[in-house]
C-alpha cells in the first residue's frame, strides 16, 4: 500500500483531501496519486479542513494524528502516533 508506510512514530498516512462535501468519508484509493482519498464537509479556509482532518482520522483510528506535510494543500501526509501501518490499515478496513 503506497499511501501507507511505517516510520519510528507511528504510521505515515498519505491522504488526498476533497473539501466542502456532504460529509466526511474514506472515498478509495486514488491509484494515479497513490494516495487515500478522503472527503471532508469542511471548507479549505483558515485551516478549517485540516483540523477537520486531524479530528476525523483521530477519532477513527483512535490515536493522535498530526499533518506533518501539505496544511496548504490537497495531498497531505498523516502521522499517526503509536500506531503501526498494519494496525491502521486494519482500522480503516482496507
Amino acid at each position: 500500500m503506497k499511501f501507507l508506510k511505517e516510520t519510528k512514530e507511528g504510521a505515515l498516512l498519505l491522504i488526498y483531501v476533497q473539501p466542502k462535501a456532504k460529509k466526511n468519508a474514506i472515498e478509495g484509493i486514488d491509484e494515479w496519486r497513490g494516495r487515500l482519498k478522503v472527503k471532508i464537509k469542511a471548507p479549505p479556509v483558515e485551516g478549517k479542513a485540516n483540523k477537520e482532518v486531524v479530528k476525523f482520522f483521530s477519532k477513527l483510528l483512535g490515536a493522535e494524528v498530526a499533518i506533518v506535510r501539505g496544511e496548504t494543500g490537497r495531498e497531505k501526509d498523516l502521522l499517526v502516533r503509536g500506531l503501526g501501518a498494519e494496525d491502521v490499515r486494519k482500522r480503516l478496513g482496507l
